[in-house]
């Protein structure tokens, strides 16, 4: 009878009436539990559960932002708000519309919290002009001083204030750019905010996103700029349209292109403010140290858990270094950190249980978010029975197994150094390398670069992180290095140093550098025989190899020193495998291409600047290239 009802009626007015009928408190019985939660989608499961209020609320300089609260409907009880800050909108907008998932997870609609998300100032339903990556201002002094800091501190106060139902304390998480505004929370932060969880957020964006030692990540920022930078006219609910390419073969539109200027008239019609001002800043000057959040990260008292996965593609080095800054400026706040195999983002949604062809045994997103999320905002802001989180949850890859450490990187580790040597072999042995200067070398060619991916695409891919790299060893413009078959396990833990001695005819280069687990040869089907699966690269535009304010040319024929910091790892190789590195001159299209020809701003390059160069790697004595690493050998492994 109740089935048929639901279908007349409308599923939303019978429990609608139910709410008003019986109380909220009573809608537990079972029978009409199973039958809602069959009957109803997540949106409308939410609807039932919370009211939603629209307000724009003033901060202390007078601009209004939108900020939609959504109230737990039972009022038998006091809730904890935990809040995100956006510059992508918290549609769907309008008291009675409502979305389909709210907070971190599912676990936190079902507990009961009080939701609140909020559209930064300039953005989307928001007032103010909007800031990428606002800078921080470290000493107000007058009500116009703000920043992201004192407009999330405005937000609690005003909450605290007008909501009813809650408990004094709030929480407060984000994920990429919301990171970034959980980042600035947490700085002076309101003495009600307990809890923060900075997930994959921005850090400095010389080295995040679109710049790495900087070197410019042209597919993912022209994909990402193109989607979420066009200007706005005002307050508006709707994003402005992205242009449109006429190809999906990145590697070959962007070539045709020639040079970044003609990229932006031909595919961004110069539409794009910030893409504009980037390419005016090429060195890391001013207008990008002001956008750092790092330094700032001092007067933090929330407890934190940075969260971020081992393939985020995007903001890996924001993660480790917003952990690494908050342990160095707050040795008494509670930091912890967590890293799983995961793409950027991969933690909230989705089983977690594999990347491309690599498979990770368990569903570890799902893990994620209901053993190590969900009680960690319980214990700060519920009080509840639940143990601390341990310094270092991590995920180790190879092994497919989870690590908890009381330190990062775990003090177990010791410091080891493979060099490269002649003949593309990788070893210990530096007392076995040559005094005379003996090198490799490869032509790079600017109008044949080396493809980051075998895939077809305009965009940065997230599987590109675990990507067999037979295609790029087969080339002759890249360098191959590899030990012998390991006859033991070895684990490397935290991040790798590379240090390259190289030399050019050209007179400006970019560096390459990737390290691979290469599986052993066979025939197991469920195996990936010879596969040479990535696990992390990075690149340096070798102008910036002494300074990233101060850029200086090569000079032809003479060697330099080219260091190079590889993010954090946690991998087994196992026995068999074999540790495989490449060192290449170009990336594309993920990185742009270098014209291998110094001028003074490189995005301002001809196509007539673009040459042919021959580099050389040495492996000497006197110049030895190797990477720094710090590993755990069987015996000096933790329990």
């Amino acid at each position: 009878m109740l089935t048929w009802v639901l279908g007349r009626v409308g599923r939303n007015a019978f429990l609608s009436f139910l709410l008003v009928a019986v109380g909220t408190s009573q809608l537990c019985e079972p029978r009409v539990t199973i039958l809602a939660q069959e009957a109803l989608s997540p949106e409308s499961t939410i609807r039932l559960r919370y009211q939603k209020i629209e307000q724009l609320i003033s901060m202390r300089d007078g601009t209004k932002l939108h900020t939609a609260i959504f109230v737990p409907r039972d009022t038998t009880r006091t809730y904890p708000i935990i809040m995100k800050r956006t510059p992508y909108s918290c549609a769907p907008y309008g008291a009675d519309t409502y979305p389909a998932a709210l907070g971190p997870s599912e676990h936190f609609v079902k507990a009961g919290y009080i939701f609140v998300n909020q559209d930064v100032r300039g953005r989307f339903m928001s007032e103010g002009t909007f800031q990428q990556v606002t800078p921080h201002v470290a000493n107000k002094r007058s009500p116009t001083d703000v920043d992201e800091s004192s407009d999330t501190f405005d937000t609690i106060a005003w909450l605290l204030k007008n909501v009813n139902g809650h408990n004094g304390r709030v929480g407060m998480y984000g994920i990429s750019y919301p990171g970034f505004y959980a980042s600035a929370g947490m700085i002076d932060a309101h003495p009600a905010l307990r809890a923060v969880s900075p997930q994959a957020p921005v850090g400095d964006w010389y080295f995040d996103d679109f710049l790495h030692n900087g070197a410019f990540f042209l597919a993912h920022a022209f994909r990402w700029l193109n989607g979420n930078a066009h200007q706005r006219s005002g307050p508006t609910t709707e994003k402005p349209a992205a242009e449109l390419l006429p190809s999906i073969d990145g590697y070959n539109l962007f070539l045709e292109a020639q040079t970044i200027e003609e990229i932006n008239r031909r595919h961004l019609k110069g539409k794009v403010p910030f893409w504009n001002e980037m390419m005016a800043h090429p060195n890391r000057d001013d207008f990008w140290k002001k956008r750092a959040i790092l330094p700032h990260l001092k007067q933090v008292a929330p407890a934190v858990m940075v969260v971020t996965g081992w393939y985020d593609a995007e903001d890996l080095y924001g993660s480790f270094k917003t952990y690494q800054a908050i342990e160095r400026f707050n040795p008494n706040v509670n930091n912890v950190l967590v890293v799983g195999p995961w793409i950027h983002g991969g933690w909230a949604s989705g089983n977690g249980d594999r990347l491309g062809k690599v498979p990770f045994g368990s569903k570890t997103s799902a893990f994620y978010r209901a053993e190590i999320e969900f009680p960690f905002f319980e214990k700060y802001l519920k009080d509840a029975e639940l143990p601390a989180p341990a310094e270092a949850t991590v995920f180790e890859t190879g092994s497919n197994s989870w690590r908890v450490f009381d330190k990062w990187p775990p003090q177990q580790a010791v410091a080891e150094e493979m060099f490269f040597r002649e003949k593309g072999t990788l070893a210990q042995q530096a007392s076995a390398l040559s005094d005379n200067d003996g090198y490799d070398e490869y032509v790079s060619d600017p109008s044949k670069p080396v493809p980051y991916t075998e895939e077809i695409t305009p965009r940065m891919t997230v599987e590109y992180m675990v990507d067999d790299q037979r295609f790029a060893a087969r080339r002759p413009d890249v360098l191959v290095y590899q030990t012998e078959p390991l006859n033991e396990d070895l684990v490397v833990a935290g991040p790798l140093d590379v240090r390259l001695w190289v030399s050019t005819t050209g007179t400006d280069a970019d560096f390459v550098v990737k390290l691979i687990d290469v599986q052993p040869d066979g025939t197991d089907a469920a195996a990936l025989p010879n596969y040479q699966m990535l696990l992390r690269s990075e690149v340096i535009r070798g102008r910036f190899r002494n300074s990233f304010e101060h850029p200086q040319a090569f000079e032809p024929g003479v060697v330099s020193q080219v260091r190079l910091e590889l993010l954090d790892v946690l991998h087994r190789f196992k026995k068999g495998h074999r540790m495989m590195v490449h060192v290449q001159s170009s990336w594309f299209p993920l990185v742009d291409r270098n014209p291998q020809k110094f001028v003074p701003n490189i995005y301002s390059a001809k196509a007539a600047d673009f040459q042919k160069a021959t580099q050389r790697l040495f492996h000497s004595a006197a110049h030895p290239s190797s990477i720094r690493m710090s590993v755990m050998r069987p015996g000096t492994e933790p329990k």
